[in-house]
Parts: structure tokens; sequence; C-alpha cells
């Protein structure tokens, strides 16, 4: 099963062989393969995304170790201190400030004590950046659209201190891949969540953001530019 470089970066020096794991926001279950991969025994794969909760049942069928949960992250439905490892890769930059703190104690609530915890997640991005630009221009329609932004990028430290603050004692932070790769393709789906957002709007103010994120988009072609960092905390006892 394949597993992003990222991912087996993140891992590479966590012990993981028969335990228990949360991968917390699924996506597409990368982390959820990167753990079976380490040797977890169970892997709970949670996302509140209809689309992403298909893809991980396809990528992980007939798989018994993987068990899929549809549930908000801020209340899973799992016991108090279940869940040996919990992973968030490229979870926290698509959630506005406000949902960290609840999510940070649900994840806390579900981990055993001893528990280990890997937060892998983006540095802002370079002042003055194409790449930065287009984001800009998505948090712009999201805000218009639904009052709250698309993407949020926070520094590893930001991080690090919230989970502090619910108990975990910070192990290692490290870069798991720098600069990034933003592909045509990554580009091109931002530009599509730009048109998402956009088509609630009027035309006065929605096509104006689209006309924008397609140039960005155009001029950018594609961008090698920041950091992904990985984080690893582990639960006092």
């Amino acid at each position: 099963m394949e597993v992003p470089d990222s991912v087996a970066a993140a891992l590479s020096d966590r012990d993981v062989a028969g335990t228990t794991c949360l991968e917390a926001g699924a996506g597409v279950g990368n982390a959820t393969a990167g753990l079976l991969d380490a040797g977890a025994e169970q892997v709970y794969a949670v996302t509140d995304r209809a689309d992403h909760a298909e893809g991980v049942r396809e990528r992980f069928a007939g798989d018994d170790r993987v068990e899929l949960i549809e549930a908000d992250l801020r209340e899973i439905p799992l016991p108090d201190d279940s869940v040996e490892v919990v992973t968030a890769h490229a979870l926290f930059n698509v959630l506005p400030a406000d949902a960290t703190a609840p999510i940070a104690a649900e994840l806390t609530r579900v981990a055993a004590p001893g528990a280990t915890l890997v937060v892998d997640d983006y540095d802002p991005m370079p002042p003055n950046s194409a790449v930065r630009q287009l984001f800009g221009v998505e948090n712009a329609a999201a805000e218009l659209a639904n009052a709250r932004p698309a993407l949020a990028f926070y520094p590893a430290d930001a991080l690090r201190r919230l989970f502090g603050g619910h108990g975990w004692a910070h192990d290692r932070t490290q870069s798991i891949l720098e600069p990034v790769p933003w592909t045509e393709s990554h580009l091109t789906a931002h530009v599509a969540e730009v048109r998402g957002h956009a088509g609630s709007l009027p035309d006065a103010l929605g096509k104006p953001l689209v006309t924008e994120a397609e140039r960005l988009a155009k001029t950018t072609g594609s961008s090698d530019e920041g950091r992904m960092y990985s984080v690893a905390m582990e639960l006092a006892v």
C-alpha cells in the first residue's frame, strides 16, 4: 500500500507496532496507510466528510484493521483512553482557530496515558508568494460565502503550545517536506474551491475572485516553496 514520503518520515521514529491508532481527519487515508505499514493493530479513521469517507472505505475495503468513523472530531464516538497513537496529517491547515482547542481536547480525551501524538502540517506560506496569494483569494471567497476561512496555516510552535495546554509533552519537531511541491493539479484544485464558494455569491463578488484565482494559478503553474513539519508529543501518564 502506497504511503507518501512525508507520512513515512513523520512516523519513522514512532513505536506504532501492535498499537490502536486514530487518524484525525482521514482525508484520503494516507496516515492510516502509514500506520498500517508501521504495524498498527487497529486504526480508527475519523472524518466528517462524506466524500473522504467513501474514498477511505474503498481504499481499505476488506482490511479489518481499519474502522471508518464518520463523526465530527469534536465529538468522537470512542471511550476515554482508548487509543495509543493519534495522527493529524494536514488537518489543522483546514481548521479555523475556534475549532482547534475543542478538537485538541477531544483527541486528548480518547488518548490513553503515555499515548503518542503526531501532528503534521504546513508553516505559513512565504510572504508575497503567488501560492499564498491564491490561498488568500480562496479564503476571501470562503469568508464571503460561509463566514469562515477555508485555510489556516499554524506555525509548529502554535500547535505544540495548543496541545501542551492539554497535557502533551513535546518530543521532537522536524521538517518532513521542504520545499513543498505545489503542483499544477494542486493549484487547479484550489481554483475549483474558489469557484465552488463563488457560486453562492452575487456575480459582482464571485466573478472577480474566480478571475483572480485563475490568473494566479496560470501565472504560477507550479511552485516549490514552504515547509511541512511534524510535531511529535507524548501524553503525560
